[in-house]
C-alpha cells in the first residue's frame, strides 16, 4: 500500500518537489553566465556558461573540439576558477603534448581519463570543479544501462546522470557529442532535449575556418555563430570574420560581387565570383557545363534562367562556373542578386566598383525581394567601407536603413538592378554588348 507523503489538500497524496512561489521572488544570480575567456564561445553561449547549465558540442571527427574545449578550461583556470577535463578517448599523454603545443597548462586544469559513470561523478566530487568537460559522452558508460558504451541507452542513462549531478552541485557541464555521417549528432534524439545548449562546430577539412553554431540554448539566442581559425598552434576566434570572405585585390575585376549576408544574426560580408567559358561539348551537342561552390545549385540555376528569360543575358549557352571566396556558403537568398550581378558582370566583361554591395532576393518573375535584416547588413558594410548598395526598392519607406555616407540605388526588378550596374561600372572596360545593351 503506498502511503501518502505531506499533509492533506495535496491533489493524490504526492508530495510537490518545491512549493509554488511567485516568480518576482526568485533570486535570478544563479542563471548569470560566466565568460569561459574565449569571445567568440561566449557570444555564441550567449555571454559564457551558466552555473548548472549542459551544454553539448557536436561536430566531425578533427574539426578541433577537443582544442577548443582544453583552451576554454586553460582560460577558465586562469581566472581562478577550477575545471575539470575528462577524456574517454585519448590518454593523459596525448592531452598533455596537445596543451604544452597550443599554450594550455594552467594549474587549476584537472585532468582524468576515465570513462566509467560512476567514476567521473567520484572525481567530480572530489575536485569540486565550477567546470567540467567530458570527451565525449558517446565513451561513457555505466553497469546500471543496458548496451554498449555509444548505444542508445547508455548514452541517454550517462547524459541524464552527468546533468542530474551538474544541476545538484551548480557545476557548468560540457560534453562532447559525436556526429552522424550526415552531420546529425549520434545518439538518441532526446540527448537534444535533456541538455540546455546544443552547439554544431563546423568547418571544411581543405580550409582552416571553423564556425561554432547555436542550435538550442535556453539562456539566450539560439542562432548566434562563433568564427574561429584552426592552425598548428591551436585554435583563435576571429572576431571579425568579413575580410576573410573577401578578395584583396588592387583593382575591380569583372565577374565579382559583393554581398552582406546574415548567418544566424550576425552580419557577414561575402563575395560571389562568376566565370563564363565558351561550351566546349558544343560541337557535339553536349550540354554545357555547371560548376557551383559554395552557393546552392538549384539557386544558381534559377537566376540563371531569370537572366536569360527576363533580362536578355544569354549566359545558359555557355559553361558557368560560380564561386564564393574563403570556403564562404552563402545559403541566404539574398545574395540572389550579387549572383545575378556576377553573372552579367562577367558576360559583359564590366567590373563592378570594389565600393558597391549588393543585397536582394531574385523572383522567377524578375522582381526583386525585400529581405530581413537590412538595417544590420548595411550597417556592417558601411563599417568595412562600402559606400554604394544595391538593394531591392521598397526595403525601408522611411529610408531610415541606409547608414550615413551610404548612397543607396533601389531596384524593383532584375533589369533596373541591371541599368544600376552599368551606371556605376567603369564603361571603359566593356567590350562584350549584354542584357540591353549593357555598353549603352
Amino acid at each position: 500500500m503506498l502511503t501518502a507523503i505531506g499533509g492533506a489538500g495535496r491533489r493524490g497524496g504526492l508530495a510537490s518537489a518545491s512549493a509554488p512561489v511567485p516568480i518576482t521572488s526568485i533570486e535570478p544570480d544563479t542563471s548569470q553566465h560566466r565568460s569561459t575567456g574565449i569571445g567568440e564561445l561566449d557570444r555564441v553561449l550567449g555571454g559564457g556558461v551558466v552555473p548548472g547549465s549542459v551544454t553539448l558540442l557536436a561536430g566531425d571527427p578533427g574539426v578541433g573540439k577537443s582544442t577548443l574545449l582544453l583552451k576554454a578550461a586553460h582560460r577558465w583556470a586562469q581566472s581562478g576558477r577550477r575545471a575539470l577535463y575528462i577524456s574517454g578517448e585519448e590518454s593523459a599523454g596525448q592531452i598533455r603534448l596537445r596543451a604544452d603545443r597550443i599554450g594550455c597548462g594552467a594549474k587549476e586544469v584537472y585532468l582524468a581519463t576515465e570513462s566509467d559513470l560512476h567514476a567521473v561523478l567520484d572525481h567530480i566530487a572530489t575536485v569540486r570543479p565550477a567546470l567540467v568537460i567530458v570527451d565525449s559522452v558517446q565513451t561513457m558508460s555505466t553497469t546500471e544501462a543496458d548496451g554498449v558504451a555509444g548505444g542508445v541507452t547508455q548514452v541517454r542513462a550517462v547524459t541524464a546522470a552527468l546533468t542530474a549531478a551538474a544541476k545538484t552541485n551548480g557545476v557548468a557541464l560540457i560534453l562532447v557529442g559525436h556526429v552522424t555521417k550526415d552531420g546529425a549528432i549520434a545518439g538518441p534524439r532526446s540527448l537534444e532535449h535533456l541538455v540546455d545548449v546544443v552547439l554544431h562546430f563546423e568547418g571544411d577539412r581543405n580550409c582552416s575556418l571553423r564556425m561554432v553554431r547555436g542550435i538550442k540554448n535556453r539562456f539566450g539566442a539560439a542562432d548566434e555563430v562563433g568564427c574561429f581559425m584552426l592552425h598548428d598552434n591551436g585554435i583563435e576566434d576571429v572576431a571579425d570574420p568579413s575580410n576573410l570572405f573577401l578578395d584583396q585585390r588592387p583593382a575591380p575585376v569583372a565577374g565579382t560581387a559583393i554581398t552582406a549576408t546574415l548567418d544566424g544574426k550576425r552580419p557577414l560580408i561575402g563575395e560571389v565570383q562568376a566565370l563564363l567559358a565558351a561550351n566546349a561539348y558544343k560541337p557535339s551537342g553536349g550540354s554545357p557545363r555547371r560548376a557551383v561552390s559554395g552557393i546552392d545549385n538549384a539557386r544558381a540555376a534559377m537566376i540563371t534562367a531569370v537572366l536569360e528569360k527576363h533580362a536578355s543575358v544569354s549566359v545558359a549557352a555557355n559553361d558557368i562556373y560560380l564561386s564564393t571566396v574563403g570556403g564562404m556558403r552563402l545559403t541566404d537568398p539574398s545574395s540572389d542578386l550579387a549572383v545575378a550581378m556576377a553573372l552579367a558582370s562577367a558576360y559583359a566583361n564590366l567590373p563592378l566598383p570594389t565600393t558597391a554591395v549588393i543585397i536582394g532576393e531574385v523572383g522567377l518573375a524578375g522582381d526583386l525581394r525585400r529581405v530581413s535584416g537590412m538595417d544590420r547588413r548595411l550597417g556592417e558594410a558601411a563599417r568595412q567601407g562600402f559606400t554604394i548598395a544595391l538593394i531591392p526598392d521598397g526595403d525601408d519607406p522611411r529610408r531610415e536603413i541606409v547608414p550615413s555616407g551610404m548612397r543607396a540605388l533601389r531596384a524593383p526588378t532584375i533589369v533596373a538592378a541591371l541599368e544600376h550596374m552599368i551606371d556605376i561600372a567603369d564603361h571603359r572596360t566593356s567590350t562584350h554588348p549584354g542584357p540591353r545593351r549593357l555598353d549603352a
